[in-house]
């Protein structure tokens, strides 16, 4: 099989197309899936970089994010049927054999049956990143209608969707962006966008319930500023200072996101019924991996980066 993959660390530069590729093998639990599109995230490219290399054995298929249909079923699942519609993550780092190929084991754990009335492409796209906006709003800051919320970083692969998840729960949603995108972003339904370059959001916001960052850096002890006491920030990268946090009567959350099933499930029934659009930027051919990196990594994408693998 075809496979897009690393023989050594050093950064996405290094991705070799192996055009013979072994095709994975299912072990318990798994499920193995003819991938007919998958999405980039910044993780794969930390994993090309070795950031992540005490837990990747080389050569390593990069890639988590798949959608296909089920062409084998391993042991103890049942969940599942051979010519089943699905998505989820395969990656590496979660026992998957990297969904940047032909074929991906998955764990039938990190796997759902695909949205309705959705292409493959669209699929492929919501993975991780409508799992992380779901996890955030809902597991760590049980958003309710009625509370206000800023969400950094609106425009990218997980603020896209975090935006349309926010409303979908009845928040009153300010979103930062740079100037390009605001228009994109209101578009998403953000009642309040922010040009991060030119305003000062920590200036302009007080007594929010809650922040998503998606950004870090200064941006996240910042935005400490903007809650009211109680109130709750959730970031993805960095987490916040905790002893700001505490000082302030905020709860700061780290987030690690597990694409489970039960996740992937709910992501569907949100697009399925029409509250959540996915939101591709460009699309990519297998052969055009690299390309693909450097544009997510550099283009700025809205939304994300997918790679149609199988027509």
């Amino acid at each position: 099989m075809i496979a897009v993959q690393i023989n050594s660390f050093g950064g996405y530069e290094k991705l070799t197309i192996n055009n013979n590729a072994t095709k994975p093998t299912l072990a318990a639990n798994q499920v193995l899936v003819e991938v007919y599109a998958a999405s980039l995230n910044p993780v794969d490219k930390g994993i090309a970089a070795g950031y992540l290399k005490d837990m990747v054995h080389l050569p390593a298929t990069l890639g988590g994010d798949f959608s296909g249909v089920v062409v084998q079923v391993g042991e103890g699942v049942s969940d599942f049927k051979i010519g089943g519609r699905v998505y989820g993550q395969a990656i590496v780092l979660n026992g998957g054999s990297g969904s940047l190929a032909q074929f991906v084991a998955a764990n039938a754990g990190n796997t759902a049956l695909q949205p309705n009335h959705i292409s493959f492409t669209e699929a492929a796209s919501l993975p991780l990143a409508g799992v992380s906006a779901l996890q955030a709003l809902e597991e760590h800051i049980k958003l309710k209608a009625g509370q206000k919320i800023l969400i950094h970083g609106a425009a990218g692969g997980i603020g896209s969707l975090a935006v349309q998840i926010a409303k979908s729960l009845g928040g009153y949603v300010a979103a930062t962006a740079s100037s390009k995108d605001k228009d994109y972003v209101k578009g998403l339904g953000a009642d309040l966008v922010i040009d991060f370059r030119s305003e000062k959001f920590e200036e302009m916001l007080k007594d929010y319930d809650a922040v998503l960052d998606l950004v870090s850096g200064e941006t996240t002890n910042k935005s400490l500023k903007v809650l009211k006491q109680g109130g709750i920030i959730v970031s993805l990268l960095a987490p916040a200072d905790p002893e700001l946090a505490k000082k302030l009567n905020v709860t700061a959350i780290g987030q690690l996101t597990n694409t489970n099933t039960q996740y992937l499930i709910r992501l569907a029934e949100l697009v399925s019924t029409g509250k959540v659009k996915t939101q591709i930027d460009k699309v990519f051919p297998l052969n055009q991996t690299l390309e693909a990196l450097k544009h997510l990594g550099e283009g700025h994408p809205r939304g994300k980066v997918v790679i149609k693998i199988k027509n």
